[in-house]
């Protein structure tokens, strides 16, 4: 197996260089250039055209990066920027040869970026490294699944394994894996979920009864208001732009709650229309809300009373009493909760004036139709739980739940990740799940909750979860408080990791380490009994196929419900009524099981292979029934809480740039922001910056300023003046993870906090790194113009798999 060399360099940070900032608008040409030029660069003419083409298209593969919904009918492009950067990711002809392994230590491979490791190529063939040596080395599919499936038999107790699931991972995979760690005996089942949408679930499952979102593709178009807080589409999910500006044209109205001004929510320019390319484009927000960090439940309290207030003046034309009556308890508390707020609190809080929250609430009073969309930004507060209630309070007052263009949209982050807690990948599954699948399978699951993913993170340092399986992530660099996840990951007994590629999850490793390759959703998935589809829930409860449109790039390649199948035949054969050859060999034998034990999942063969999938009953959005313990929406109250920054310092967010997507990154570029061929910046207001005695451009330390005596850093940070709200900073994921303690999480869903960091800041005396900075885990990419090596410099694709063959 011989290689192409990528052309990857680490970057040195001194060489950032920070341009006009922020940009007035988002998309247009340039997000046509900065998606096809590295995909033909990268995977030439015609393994480009066989991806992007076919990617989310009714008869190809779901884009393997965001959970946004494809709609009914597809347009010829139907991508974004990120899209197509995450396909020219995972569909790279460049593969790791086996003589890289014995070239390169992990001790070596430590010093390098998620960047470099990430574009040495895929993954092809199964490694292992063995207690006390610094290697891995290649070996065959058996002895890996023998290796693991040895370690785990030979545990104390089942709890003293931990299954981790990244929201890459299919609808057919998830439920194989979930089967697979319940019959091995543990509901240790972390997954991304927890880090990033767990706040969304614990809300809304308390007040509505379901933890999904309650709008459909269409209703964008249909609403008179949007409402989006704590997210930036232009980088996380581009596609959405389009459904906004649907909006706006169909007479919409748009209003943007965020500390930083993002460029998507001021101006689109679409590239498939002719005003995206040589016009103006639409103007997005009609209101920016320029919040201080945490102020958001604030602000929706404060909209909600003089909701309550108008309804006051003008007795029944404000709250939707029919709704509320038939289909809602709590309304009397909310009031006098309410009514009792004070607004000085308010102000102090948000960072807004009185004016601008009563222009909100007039759009909202006067709209029939409201959908609030959140994401990340609300999740990851130490209140987004109560937060997010508020949210629902809200919409629940003017009945915005249950009808056309309105209802709560959270917006998922990874592909399936919805759809990865739909097949089980929970660690407390209900009990209607539990027994549909002892019942399915011949056992007795495990009832005992498990551990999400800070509390597995907690028992790895604490040596009680030993064994550690990942399907997919990069868990170690995911989670807060890299310093504690690392020495977590390395007092483990063994790490197995699926995956695609080389991350920094592949490095910090147990004594015994793995890396089991598999194939990407890009790819064809040939198994025994033919070509094989798998299926993803997006983020409006649409379940759809996906089919792989380009061959994988190493025929020793297994797919995930392969790799899955096998490792529970060497670990737990003939423990339950499986069948997990056939599972591997047939996909719909997968369904089949899958249609007996999943709600709503019933003739699970049929449905998926309908015209477009299916969409999963919602009875908030279908039929307004609510499944709580009385049938009823609850209206909560929630104690007003805010975070009080200590004199000199400021609440600092995680936040991504464009070129990455989780902590996959794809480039050295910031564009929308300004910032290019580097990632050590802190975005700061001006205002704070001279308050602060710093200066624009000086390299600073970060600092996280907790009481447990643990000294957390970034080294030399460039600050960048930015318009940021006051007493706000930024800085990017998953770098900004040091600086926030394990024991930092949202009240009620144990998500990490990483969006209400409290920062100090020195002048550095550290020069900027140009390889990884240990003590801050730091990640520095590479400085590729375009964010992608050049294989061979345009080498025809057919000529680089060729090479790699």
């Amino acid at each position: 197996m011989t290689r192409k060399e990528p052309r990857v360099e680490e970057v040195d940070e001194s060489e950032l260089r920070v341009e006009k900032r922020p940009k007035e608008w988002a998309a247009g040409i340039p997000g046509v250039y900065h998606s096809m030029k590295p995909a033909l660069e990268h995977m030439g003419v015609e393994r480009t055209l066989k991806t992007v083409l076919k990617m989310n298209h009714k008869d190809g593969f779901d884009c393997p990066s965001c959970a946004w919904p494809d709609p009914n009918k597809r347009k010829t492009f139907e991508f974004c920027e990120n899209g197509a950067k995450a396909v020219t990711w995972e569909a790279t002809p460049v593969v790791i040869s086996s003589d890289f392994w014995s070239e390169h230590s992990l001790s070596d491979l430590r010093s390098h970026s998620d960047y470099w490791l990430g574009m040495q190529g895929r993954l092809v063939e199964p490694v292992y490294k063995p207690a006390g040596e610094d290697h891995y080395r290649p070996v065959s599919w058996d002895e890996a699944f023998e290796i693991v499936g040895n370690k785990l038999k030979s545990l104390d107790s089942p709890d003293e394994a931990a299954f981790y699931t990244s929201g890459r991972t299919s609808n057919e995979a998830a439920f194989l894996y979930q089967l697979f760690a319940r019959a091995y005996g543990t509901n240790n089942l972390p997954d991304c979920s927890n880090m990033c949408h767990e706040s969304s679930g614990w809300a809304m499952g308390q007040t509505i009864g379901i933890g999904k979102a309650t709008v459909t593709f269409d209703d964008y178009a249909d609403a008179d208001l949007i409402i989006v807080m704590g997210q930036n589409p232009g980088t996380n999910h581009p596609r959405m732009l389009t459904e906004l500006e649907a909006c706006k044209r169909s007479g919409g109205q748009i209003v943007a709650v965020n500390p930083l001004p993002e460029a998507s929510l001021k101006r689109y320019k679409n590239p498939q229309l002719v005003r995206g390319v040589i016009g103006k484009g639409t103007e997005i927000a009609d209101q920016f809300l320029q919040i201080r960090l945490g102020g958001d439940m604030a602000l929706l309290q404060a909209v909600s009373k003089r909701v309550f207030e108008a309804e006051a003046k003008n007795p029944g034309t404000v709250l939707d009493h029919a709704f509320l009556e038939e289909h809602c308890e709590g309304l009397d508390e909310l009031r006098d909760y309410l009514l009792t707020l004070d607004e000085a609190t308010v102000l102090e809080a948000t960072g807004l004036r009185t004016e601008e929250i009563d222009e909100l609430a007039a759009r909202y009073i006067a709209a029939d139709k409201v959908i609030i969309t959140w994401a990340m930004g609300i999740t990851q507060q130490k209140k987004g739980v109560a937060t997010i209630k508020e949210m629902i309070n809200l919409l629940l007052l003017r009945g915005n739940m249950g009808k056309p263009g309105a209802g709560a949209s959270p917006i998922r982050g990874h592909s399936n990740v919805q759809g990865d807690r739909t097949m089980g990948i929970w660690e407390q599954m209900p009990p209607v799940f539990m027994d549909a699948l002892g019942k399915e399978f011949g056992f007795e699951p495990p009832r005992e909750h498990g551990a999400d993913a800070v509390e597995s993170i907690r028992r790895m340092r604490d040596g009680k979860v030993k064994v550690l399986v990942a399907l997919g992530g990069n868990l170690v660099a995911a989670i807060s408080d890299t310093q504690v996840a690392e020495k977590a990951f390395e007092n483990t007994d063994m790490t197995v990791q699926i995956s695609i590629k080389l991350n920094r999850s592949h490095l910090v490793t147990g004594k015994e380490a793995l890396i089991l390759p598999c194939r990407g959703r890009t790819e064809i998935d040939r198994q025994a009994t033919g070509v094989q589809f798998v299926s993803v829930e997006d983020t409006v409860c649409a379940v759809h196929p996906s089919w792989g449109s380009v061959e994988p790039v190493s025929e020793n390649l297994l797919s995930e419900p392969a790799i899955i199948s096998r490792l529970a035949r060497a670990t737990i054969d003939g423990k339950i009524d499986a069948d997990w050859e056939g599972f591997e060999k047939d996909y719909d034998l997968i369904r089949e099981h899958i249609a007996h034990v999943v709600e709503g999942c019933e003739d699970y063969n049929r449905k998926i292979r309908q015209d477009g999938g299916f969409i999963l009953a919602n009875g908030p959005r279908d039929s307004r029934t609510f499944n709580t313990p009385t049938g009823k929406a609850v209206l909560t109250v929630n104690d007003l809480e805010y975070l009080e920054r200590p004199e000199g310092t400021l609440i600092l967010q995680s936040l991504r740039a464009h070129d990455q997507w989780n902590t996959t990154i794809y480039g050295n570029n910031d564009r929308y922001r300004g910032i290019k061929k580097g990632r050590h910046v802190v975005f700061i207001n001006p205002e704070d910056i001279a308050e602060l005695g710093l200066k624009d451009g000086q390299n600073v330390d970060i600092h996280g300023v907790y009481d447990d005596g643990v000294q957390r850093v970034l080294r030399a940070y460039r600050v960048v003046s930015y318009p940021t709200a006051r007493g706000c900073a930024a800085s990017y994921y998953p770098e900004a993870n040091v600086l926030v303690p394990l024991e930092e999480v949202a009240q009620g869903s144990n998500t990490p906090t990483s969006k209400q960091i409290i920062v100090r800041f020195e002048p550095s005396t550290h020069t900027a790194p140009s390889k990884h900075d240990a003590e801050a885990t730091a990640q520095v990419p590479d400085a590729e113009p375009d964010g992608f090596p050049v294989a061979g410099t345009g080498v025809p694709v057919k000529e680089a798999e060729a090479a790699n063959a």
